[in-house]
Order: structure tokens, then sequence, then C-alpha cells
């Protein structure tokens, strides 16, 4: 399927920079019309993806997040945030609630249980030592 319009950037894992990415995916998402809700699920579901990125793909380091957006026929939007930081060992259960590799005393471990929670579908792949890939897709209701 050929997207509609398309839109990537990327960014330092700064935490300043999660706010941009949350605003950027807005502005660009935009042209879909998507309700309140669904843009407000979805902001959520990139800012956990991009904190994700900021904490755990670079804990000792400064490197870039991927941000892509992509629009298709009937709504569809689809979403990759990705890294080239630490990359996950276990995916599966990094994808369990509760599990974090960050300090549980600052980390509850509900980052891809709340990207799951907003979107459609996710998607995780990773990599240890080459990074992280995470795709989420959501299907906006048609307005007529």
């Amino acid at each position: 399927m050929k997207a509609n319009n398309r839109m990537k950037l990327s960014f330092y894992s700064r935490s300043v920079n999660e706010g941009f990415a949350r605003g950027a995916l807005a502005a660009f998402l935009a042209q879909a019309d998507p309700t309140v809700p669904e843009l407000a699920d979805i902001k959520t579901a990139v800012s956990e993806a991009v904190t994700n990125c900021i904490v755990h793909a670079y804990p000792d380091q400064v490197g870039l997040v991927y941000l892509t957006a992509a629009l298709y026929d009937g709504g569809v939007v689809k979403i990759t945030v990705a890294d080239r930081g630490v990359g996950i060992g276990n995916v599966q259960k990094a994808m369990e609630p509760m599990f974090t590799t960050g300090n549980p005393e600052e980390r509850a471990g509900l980052g891809f249980a709340v990207m799951q929670s907003f979107m459609d579908k996710i998607k995780v792949t990773s990599t240890p030592g080459k990074g992280t890939r995470v795709t989420m897709t959501k299907t906006l209701a048609v307005k007529k």
C-alpha cells in the first residue's frame, strides 16, 4: 500500500525533544483531521516510544531518534520510532508490564503497555548493539 503522505525527521535523544516529537507529529496528522481523543492517543503512544529511546537506547550518551509517520487511504496512520542504541535482548520480556531495565524507583515499566493500549497494532524489532524499531498503526475514524 502506497502512502498518501509521509514525513521523516530525526533529533537528539534529549528529554526536551519528546515534546518536539509530539508537536511535529500532531502538526503532520492535522491533515487527516483526527478527533481530539485520537490525536491524544497517538501523541501519548509516540511520547512513550520516544522516551524509551531517550532513557533506554542511549543510557550513557546522546544519540539520534528517528520518527517517521505516513498516512494511507481509509484513515490509516503508521508511525515508526527508531534508534541505533543498545537494543533489546528479549523483546517479549521487555513488553511485559512492569518490566524495566531502568531504575525501578523511577520507571514503571509500562511504556510498551501504554503504546499497545492507545494504538491498534504495535510491532517491536530490536537487535542488541544495533537499535530498536517500534512501528505503531492506528485507523482514524473516517469523517463523512
